[in-house]
Parts: C-alpha cells; structure tokens; sequence
C-alpha cells in the first residue's frame, strides 16, 4: 500500500526508571501500528454531496474502532468516485485503499483488489419474478428479515409510453421487443449491477438481445439523476436495484416537483434474478493484517446504531465476511454479456 506503515514500538522509549503500570504499558498492549492515512472511495450510485455527507461520521467511527484493534490512523480522506469504474481502478492503482463497491464492480477489478465484506440490507416485502405483482402490492416495505442479496428491477415512469408499458404489465400481457425498443431507457455504467449487468441479463433471457441493442439508452450518472429524468418524461424507463423508490419516494415530490407519490406515478415492467449485495473491498497493496483489522472494524461498526445510520446511504444494515467465490454468479453474468457483445 502506498501509505506509511509503520511500527510505533512504545517499548523503545521504557526504561528502567518505567515499573510497575508503565511497564506494561510498555509491552505488547502499548505496541500500535501508524497508518499516515487511509483512503475510502465510494460509487457514485447517490448524489456525491449527498453520500460525503451521510458518510462524514465514518472518518471518527473508523479510527476509534481501528485504534482499538492496534491501529493508530492519522488521516481518514473520504472521495466519492466520478464513476464506478474509477473507483475500481483507484483501487487496482492503490491510490484508495478501501472501496465500497458492488459486485459487478468488484468482478472487474479483481486483479486488483480483494473482496472483504459483503453488506447486508434490509429483505424488502416482495420478492417475485413477476413484476405486476410489485404493482398490485406496492408500495414496497423493508422487511425485519436481514438478507445479503437483491433484485433490480426495470421502473417505467408517468410518460405517456411508460404508462403505455406499465398498462400491459398490469393487464397480465407480455412486453415484446418492440414495445421494450421504442421506449426511452436510463441504463448506469457497464459495471453497476442493478443498472446495467443484469438489466442486460434479463433483456438476453427474455428477448435474446443485449442493453446495447437497445435503440434509445442513455447512461445517467446517478440514480437520482435517473429518477429526476424519469419524472420529467425525458425517460420511460430506468433501471435500478430494488428498494430505490423508497429512497427516493420524498425527491420525487420535493425535488422533481410530481404531485402524485412515486408509487402512483410509477410501475415495474421487469424483474432480474437475485443479485449478490455490495463489497467492502480492497487494493491488494495493502497489508494483510491491516485487511484483516479493517474487516472487524466494519463489522463492529455496522453492528452499532451510529454505524447504522452512516451505512444506510447505501441501504447497508451491516457487514459479514465475504470470499471470492461469492461472486461468481457475478463472474457468470458478465461472461454472457462479453459472449453475447462478442457474438453482435
């Protein structure tokens, strides 16, 4: 890791005149490990501004937990990431030390980062591969059941093809490639799971065509840019992991200026298989007791209230150890899709 690590040993300083308490001091509790700084790179998946905010108390979290595994952080930087691919490479480069990424993300980049922990969110009160039963019982509600994977979902919005689309689903008719292709879409970057990879997946499955065949795609840089364009009509159709519209069920009246709720005004028109959750990752520079450490540090600090609150801009409820392995569903999608752009 591109960072000064260094051994403090407080021990050197003892001397005879140091007995008793000081002495132990001394030993191999006093022994702490100096990080000069630790950088975090999140994905751009909310508003940046938004996500440095929430995840400002991280900075004072993360050092109190590190100090008590042995480790003394001088600087905690927080950046969020022009996009998920930059966090990626930030993490390969080892100019981030620590990413919060998703699979898809992770996959990519693996050569040059190692997974740590997977999240755990909230389980939501559906769970169908049929999306007009997301409409007959929204809106959608968090569940108590903790689960480590999600769903994406394709929302059509209040224009007056997304309202053309959302009517057939409803009415229990199948989509065709035509009345997918003449719709206006918001896709994320190639990376984003829930926006693009399995979106994608679910076009392949159902039409035998990829996200790119797609005539009238654009790539938001947000969700909530996303959102904002699916409110205004510039886009019919957005894609999106499942529980989006509760996060943004307040903007879409405050911000976007719709008088009806985001339940109302939208429907889903397509389901995706489960999707693993969210990584905590990091650049393979780093030191392995340092990977270790930081990996209990975010477990405790997920299983705090003030934790909590700072991982729920991501809809984080806390973390559990993860392997490679996890993620190879993952690996499997994106081989489809490279076979499939390949094949076009």
């Amino acid at each position: 890791m591109k960072k000064a690590v260094s051994m403090v040993l407080t021990g050197a300083v003892c001397t005879g005149l140091l007995l008793g308490a000081n002495a132990m001091i001394c030993g191999a509790e006093g022994e702490m490990k100096q990080v000069d700084k630790l950088s975090i790179a999140f994905v751009p998946s909310r508003e940046p501004e938004e996500i440095i905010t929430a995840v400002e108390p991280l900075k004072g979290l993360l050092t109190e937990e590190m100090a008590k595994l042995g480790y003394e952080i001088g600087e905690v930087d927080i950046t969020v990431g022009t996009s998920y691919e930059a966090v990626g490479e930030a993490l390969s480069a080892g100019t981030a030390d620590v990413g919060l990424i998703p699979g898809g993300t992770y996959v990519l980049y693996d050569d040059g980062c190692d997974v740590l922990l997977t999240a755990t969110r909230d389980g939501l009160s559906i769970d169908s591969d049929n999306p007009k039963d997301w409409n007959d019982q929204a809106p959608t509600e968090a569940s108590d059941k903790q689960v480590t994977s999600y769903r994406a979902l394709m929302i059509a919005g209040p224009s007056e093809k997304g309202k053309e689309l959302a009517a057939k689903v409803n009415a229990g008719e199948e989509l065709t490639w035509d009345d997918i292709s003449s719709a206006n879409w918001s896709v994320m970057n190639s990376s984003s799971s829930a926006g693009y990879i399995y979106p994608s997946l679910w076009l392949l499955q159902n039409y035998e065509k990829n996200i790119t065949e797609l005539p009238h795609a654009v790539q938001a840089d947000s969700y909530g840019s996303a959102f904002a364009r699916l409110a205004s009509g510039q886009v019919d159709v957005l894609c999106t992991y499942a529980d989006a519209r509760r996060d943004y069920v307040d903007k879409w009246n405050s911000e976007y200026a719709m008088e009806n709720s985001i339940w109302d005004d939208t429907a889903v028109i397509g389901v995706t298989p489960a999707i693993y959750n969210d990584t905590i990752s990091v650049s393979k520079t780093m030191d392995e007791d340092l990977k270790a450490a930081l990996s209990e540090a975010f477990i405790n600090i997920g299983n705090t209230e003030e934790g909590k609150e700072v991982i729920a801009i991501y809809s984080h409820q806390g973390y559990q150890p993860a392997q490679d392995s996890d993620y190879d569903s993952e690996r499997e999608a994106q081989q489809m899709i490279r076979e499939l752009n390949s094949a076009s």
